[in-house]
């Protein structure tokens, strides 16, 4: 299943490209992000816990041994949730650039576009977008968005907890991953309209998940969030990832965290990349 320094020269109008932002401060030392790493070994040995979620999705090995039906089409699933991470939790594709240990809650860490942007898509708002007391988004940051589908009966509505309903507890879930880079574009794509959902055959369906940004890579994972750093997350979850990014109108990303139907007001942290091949399933 979240601050730059300020530009001292003038930047000409010339036709080059500027590399997205510099990683952000290293963070945490990194014995800290490898004793969340031991913790979450320690803690699922022989506890049978299913494969875990982020990873990488250029590298298809994975060891866990546990087995769960593949979800449906997410076309013949109901639309539960939409909600974005600052900065990519998955590795891979276009978005391999580390930012840093971040502060070891989820926080400035996870993984960035690694292309280039022009000056002009990099130009900072005057005031960052979807911002709480831990991040914000600012022109050239790297979100990753998730659309989470249920089986169950349900409607689009707060967090993952909308995913499930009486009478099924145990719905089958699928996330269609997206990778986006805010740019001060107004040409880019409008947030709104790729988070525009409506029902279609009597199911809620996210109508502009996008389409041109590779073949998802699927894969057996579960739900994410940094408060599964140390511990397995015990939700079962069908990924589609998407390997390329879409660049999206920042000012439109802003407008939709000030009032959209998930209450999604800020951008959440990220939880370390699953990297023990004992927790990931094989990607086929």
């Amino acid at each position: 299943m979240k601050n730059y320094s300020p530009v001292k020269f003038v930047l000409l109008s010339l036709p080059f490209t500027l590399t997205a932002n510099a990683a952000e401060d290293s963070g945490v030392p990194e014995i800290v992000i490898s004793q969340q790493r031991a913790a979450l070994s320690t803690n699922t040995l022989g506890t049978g816990a299913g494969p875990q979620s982020p990873r990488d999705i250029d590298q298809t090995a994975g060891a866990n041994g546990v087995i769960f039906s593949q979800a449906p089409r997410s076309q013949d699933m109901n639309l539960c949730n939409i909600h974005l991470h600052k900065n990519a939790e998955h590795k891979g594709g276009e978005f391999t650039k580390y930012a840093g240990n971040g502060d070891g809650h989820g926080y400035g860490t996870g993984y960035q576009y690694s292309g280039e942007l022009t000056a002009a898509e990099l130009k900072p708002l005057a005031k960052a977008v979807c911002a709480n007391s831990h991040s914000a988004v600012q022109s050239g940051d790297t979100i990753e968005v998730h659309y989470v589908y249920s089986t169950a009966q349900v409607q689009p509505g707060l967090t993952l907890a909308a995913c499930v309903q009486n009478p099924i507890l145990n719905p089958q879930l699928r996330v269609e991953g997206q990778v986006l880079v805010a740019v001060n574009d107004k040409n880019a794509a409008d947030f709104g309209e790729l988070a525009h959902f409506e029902t279609l055959n009597q199911r809620p369906q996210a109508t502009n998940i996008p389409t041109d940004t590779g073949t998802p890579v699927q894969y057996a994972g579960s739900t994410t969030g940094p408060s599964y750093n140390e511990k397995a997350s015990p939700y079962q979850v069908t990924w589609s990832v998407r390997p390329q990014v879409k660049k999206v109108n920042i000012a439109s990303l802003g407008k939709w965290c000030e009032d959209n139907v998930f209450a999604e007001d800020h951008a959440h942290g990220v939880r370390n990349l699953v990297t023990n091949s004992a927790l990931l399933s094989p990607i086929q």
